[in-house]
């Protein structure tokens, strides 16, 4: 699986493209990813368009005689993200599979290269489209700010409903551009509608841009987004027509309840949303039926290549689909981990900013390796993106939905080293309270940490010291300037901060005050 080198003229910082590949392992992560298969009709705006959801695409470099394409992303994290999303879903172009892996080059200089004018073109284009409209993460910006015009709601409108469209498969589709906190589903104007709010007007941004005019399924379903003049939606109940995915506490209401059968939304049955010409005639469904276990939508031109459409999707069990794992799995195995650091505490509390985290164990004969089992499985499948492919301890951690249903407990007597620990009664937990505000701010990891529950007393030197003392270099830090309880502290590297975020989350700092330690959409 090594990528093949682009014909001359581009290199990676001035090396020798040969010397350079033997310097680099093969395939470690860098912002440079490697297509492979392209269709050789393909536009550069498609290429892009892959990378769009994950951050800023900053070159790209089509090879069309060789079938190939080179695509640099802004930062090394969002083409892990990248890679991470469509490892066990393979993206399509025009009905072709695509192929994405890090390429050996750590950036691409295609200033000389002939034949690039498109490729600048299309790159300008969805840049100016970025910037007029939004400042993207990672830009200065103060905590919270929406930028006008920007809400983290969605607007979204089915046209030429062929096929059932349920609320599952709404939050699977939107889930791949950021955390959908809410949906309500309705009909208007004798047209299918549905309110979806984001933890964030950066993913609503990213959606829309993504999929506003694009097919759920065959030349039909055709979604119609645009941002809705609410900024909150009030759900007041869980059902197949409105879900609030941060308050598991609601009533049913008088919605039929979720259907278990898997199967039963492909055929339009009752409490769903289906039409008169559901199956009819020339659109033969985009879904596999009786045989598969999950319900596949293929790609063509303007139809969501990328998307299968799981069983556990429509009975509201959220997986990606296609790992190795069970689908609707709340157990993660996570491999490559530092043996001499780690601790099923550690863990626990890593894992615990992406949910609640019930039971830590590290494997026993093989210490690299450990099992975390989160709450339900849409945590499990927050804490794989956001953590997978990131730094600690020296190690790139890896971590895929495990083949175990559940973490067992040692039996008593059986030697455990205390590598097996029960957290599920844990006074840490950060979403324990139903509505919390908590689940509206979940960012991936940065080296820019949110500290909060600051006691008056502590001082900007205080936890300046607090840091450094960890190992960290402290690059800036600011106090909110509403609520001092509240502080920014950048760090040097992500890795750094996932390490503070580990040591430092419940510090005791006096006055019965225990620091609380999350990562920061913002930077100083």
């Amino acid at each position: 699986m090594n990528s093949s080198t682009p014909s001359t003229g581009v290199y990676a910082n001035g090396n020798d493209s040969k010397k350079f590949k033997r310097d680099r392992p093969p395939c470690s992560p860098s912002r440079v990813l490697h297509l492979r298969k392209i269709p050789c009709d393909v536009t550069e705006a498609e290429i892009i368009s892959l990378g769009l959801p994950f951050g800023k695409v900053t070159n790209l470099l089509m090879l069309k005689g060789k079938s190939q394409a080179f695509l640099e992303m802004a930062s090394e994290e969002a083409a892990v993200t990248m890679v991470n999303y469509y490892t066990p879903i393979t993206p399509h172009l025009r009905s072709q599979p695509v192929y994405i892996q890090y390429s050996n080059h750590r950036e691409l200089k295609t200033d000389n290269l002939p034949n690039q004018a498109r490729a600048q073109a299309a790159l300008q284009a969805v840049s100016a489209v970025q910037s007029g409209s939004l400042a993207l993460s990672g830009g200065p910006s103060n905590e919270g700010t929406v930028l006008p015009g920007q809400s983290p709601v969605l607007r979204i409108i089915i046209e030429n409903l062929f096929y059932p469209v349920t609320l599952e498969v709404l939050h699977q589709i939107f889930s791949k551009f950021g955390t959908v906190l809410k949906i309500i589903t309705f009909t208007k104007n004798n047209q299918f509608q549905a309110l979806l709010q984001y933890a964030d007007p950066v993913n609503a941004h990213y959606a829309k841009m993504a999929l506003d005019g694009q097919n759920i399924y065959n030349a039909c379903c055709t979604l119609r987004i645009d941002f809705s003049k609410l900024t909150s939606l009030n759900v007041k109940y869980n059902n197949d027509k409105s879900r609030d995915f941060t308050r598991l506490d609601l009533p049913t209401g008088d919605g039929q309840p979720s259907l278990e059968p898997p199967m039963a939304a492909a055929f339009g049955a009752p409490g769903i949303i289906s039409s008169p010409y559901a199956g009819a005639a020339g659109f033969a469904p985009a879904i596999g039926f009786p045989q598969a276990t999950g319900l596949s939508v293929p790609a063509v031109p303007g139809a969501l290549g990328p998307l299968t459409i799981t069983s556990s999707a429509v009975t509201g069990r959220m997986a990606i689909p296609g790992a190795s794992g069970i689908p609707g799995n709340s157990v993660l195995l996570v491999t490559n981990l530092n043996p001499d650091l780690i601790t099923p505490h550690g863990l626990f509390i890593l894992f615990g900013v992406y949910g609640d985290v019930h039971r830590v164990k590290i494997m026993f004969n093989k210490k690299e390796n450990a099992l975390v089992q989160m709450a339900d499985a849409n945590q499990a499948q927050l804490a794989m993106n956001h953590l997978s492919g990131q730094r600690l301890y020296g190690k790139v951690l890896r971590a895929t939905l495990s083949k175990h249903q559940a973490v067992q407990l040692p039996r008593e007597g059986q030697e455990d080293q205390g590598l097996t620990k029960d957290f599920s009664n844990s006074p840490l937990h950060r979403f324990k309270k139903p509505g919390s505000k908590n689940f509206q701010n979940i960012f991936p990891p940065s080296a820019t940490l949110h500290l909060s529950n600051i006691p008056p007393s502590v001082t900007v030197d205080d936890l300046k010291n607090l840091f450094i003392e960890a190992g960290c270099s402290v690059k800036a830090f600011k106090f909110f300037q509403k609520d001092r309880k509240m502080a920014l502290i950048q760090l040097g590297s992500v890795e750094e901060a996932i390490q503070a975020l580990i040591e430092l989350h419940n510090h005791d700092l006096g006055e019965n005050h225990h620091l609380r330690v999350s990562f920061s959409k913002s930077t100083i």
